[in-house]
C-alpha cells in the first residue's frame, strides 16, 4: 500500500492495534506502526497523532462534539435524562458494526496496560465533562447536570462493553438504551 493512497489516519489505526495486540504496547515504536499502515512515515503518524498512545482514543473530540450537539438540539422539555439519552444515542449511532471487532481488541489492549487505562479514564471524564456542560447550558443545575452526565457515561461504558462482546449482535445503540434505563431504574431504588 502507497503511501499517498486515502485513509492514513484510519489505517494506522489499525496498524497500531495489530502490533499492540501481537508484540505489546511497551514494545511497539511509533516506526513499526507507520510501517504497518502501508510504509507510511513518523512524520505522517505525528500529523495524525501526538503520540502512540493516543492513536488508541482518536476521535474523543468529535465524540464530544457529538454529545453537545445532541444535547443542544434535545428538545427544550426534554428531562436531564431524556437529553442524556438524546446524547447517548448520537455517539453510540457514531460506532458502526465495522468498528466491533475493533472494540473488542482495543478493550483487552486498554485492560493490559496501566498507561492505557489512566488515558482511557481521562477520555471518560472529558466525555462526562461535555455532557454535565451541554445540560448546564440547557439550565439544569450543578449537581443535576453532574450526576445525569456520570450517569451517562456509565451507560455508554456499559453498552460498549457488551457490544464488544464476540457474538453480539445488537447494535451500540441499542445497548445505551438498554444501560441507560437500567442505571434509571438503579437511580429509582436509591429513594
Amino acid at each position: 500500500m502507497a503511501r499517498w493512497e486515502p485513509n492514513a489516519r484510519e489505517r494506522l489505526v489499525r496498524a497500531a492495534v495489530d502490533l499492540f495486540t501481537e508484540q505489546g504496547y511497551d514494545a511497539t515504536t511509533v516506526t513499526q506502526i507507520a510501517d504497518r499502515a502501508g510504509g507510511l512515515t513518523k512524520t505522517t503518524f505525528f500529523r495524525h497523532f501526538p503520540d502512540k498512545r493516543e492513536v488508541l482514543f482518536a476521535g474523543q473530540d468529535t465524540h464530544i462534539g457529538l454529545l453537545a450537539g445532541a444535547l443542544a438540539t434535545a428538545p427544550a422539555d426534554a428531562t436531564p435524562l431524556e437529553a442524556v439519552g438524546a446524547a447517548l444515542d448520537a455517539l453510540a449511532g457514531s460506532f458502526g458494526d465495522d468498528r466491533r471487532e475493533l472494540a473488542a481488541r482495543l478493550k483487552v489492549l486498554i485492560a493490559a496496560n496501566a498507561e492505557l487505562r489512566e488515558r482511557a479514564i481521562f477520555k471518560h471524564a472529558s466525555l462526562a465533562a461535555a455532557v454535565a456542560d451541554g445540560l448546564r447550558e440547557r439550565g439544569v443545575p450543578q449537581p443535576t447536570a453532574t450526576l445525569a452526565a456520570d450517569v451517562a457515561m456509565l451507560a455508554f461504558d456499559e453498552a460498549f462493553a457488551r457490544w464488544a462482546e464476540p457474538g453480539d449482535r445488537r447494535s451500540l445503540v441499542e445497548h445505551a438504551r438498554v444501560a441507560l434505563e437500567e442505571l434509571r431504574e438503579a437511580v429509582r431504588e436509591l429513594r
